[in-house]
């Protein structure tokens, strides 16, 4: 078994971590490769090399960001991800450096408990042809490629052989987030927070320009439909986990389901999770209510 530890190139206090982490796994007859993220690909590892390394698990070093470009590379291989996080608390990268030898040997004696993450697989259609495919931990946000713009997005529901249309948003955008993302840009813009190991769907309006539309919560079995009309006044993107982006055009459809595979993240499970709740949002815990 060999490692896979993906770091920021910048980020000179991962770097060393890194490569102190690797010595000792070389000790340890296992091995390690170090990856930084932007060297090479900047939404995933070449596939030709994960296909021949044969990694056991890959371990990331730094933020929630460092964490997203990981799942997007290991998910689909079912390459178990260890989030360690180099910065402050984060909702996903929660195992600390200190901790990070203690959790690896624990794993390595089969004793980690995993926290299976629902994944995106996010698909865009020109013409009846598929343009761009990609998968998303977080979440996929339809916006102007601008400040200040409004778009117009029609949003359907794909029931089997039968559509349900949704709602023709004028808004900002459209974010569609994931559990693991319900912290994220969608909270941010007033969504539901999902527990993160929940089976759902958020389709949250970004200023909605009638405060009738709300954040929706979809069943994950569903495929959600963005249609784009035409008419558009500004330029359209797709933006995937905030990190790989597409430019869209009138008449293109952006479909949105549930990955046919899970992030496998060890020690980031329920409990770290609502750890996370009450120190980052700075929620009362009982006996200490505000």
């Amino acid at each position: 078994m060999k490692v896979l530890i993906i770091i920021k190139p910048e980020n000179d206090e991962a770097k060393k971590c890194a490569e102190e982490f690797a010595k000792r796994l070389e000790l340890e007859k296992t091995g390690a490769d170090i990856f930084c993220r932007t060297e090479r690909a900047q939404n995933r590892l070449p596939e030709n090399m994960l296909q021949t390394t044969g990694y056991g698990l890959a371990v990331s070093l730094g933020g929630d960001g460092t964490v997203l470009f990981a799942a997007r590379t290991a998910a689909p291989h079912n390459i178990p991800l260890m989030p360690v996080n180099m910065g402050t608390l984060g909702f996903i990268a929660s195992v600390s450096r200190e901790d990070m030898p203690d959790v690896f040997a624990e794993w390595s004696a089969g004793k980690s408990i995993e926290s299976r993450r629902l994944m995106l697989e996010v698909r865009v259609e020109r013409g009846g042809n598929i343009i761009f495919t990609e998968s998303c931990l977080n979440d996929a946000v339809i916006s102007a490629d601008g400040i200040a713009k409004t778009i117009r997005l029609n949003a359907s529901v794909l029931l089997g052989s039968e559509t349900m249309e949704i709602a023709s948003y004028r808004s900002d955008g459209l974010i569609i987030a994931t559990p693991t993302g319900s912290t994220a840009y969608s909270a941010s813009a007033g969504g539901p927070i999902l527990d993160p190991e929940a089976d759902g769907l958020i389709l949250n309006p970004i200023c909605p320009f009638t405060l009738l539309h709300r954040p929706l919560v979809l069943p994950a079995g569903n495929t959600i439909n963005i249609a784009i009309p035409d008419g558009q006044r500004t330029a359209i993107i797709l933006t995937i986990d905030g990190q790989v982006t597409s430019m869209l055009e009138p008449g293109d459809h952006v479909l949105i389901r549930k990955a046919a595979f899970q992030a496998r993240l060890i020690a980031t499970g329920r409990t770290t999770f609502y750890k996370a709740l009450h120190t980052k949002l700075a929620w009362p815990t009982p006996g200490r209510l505000a």
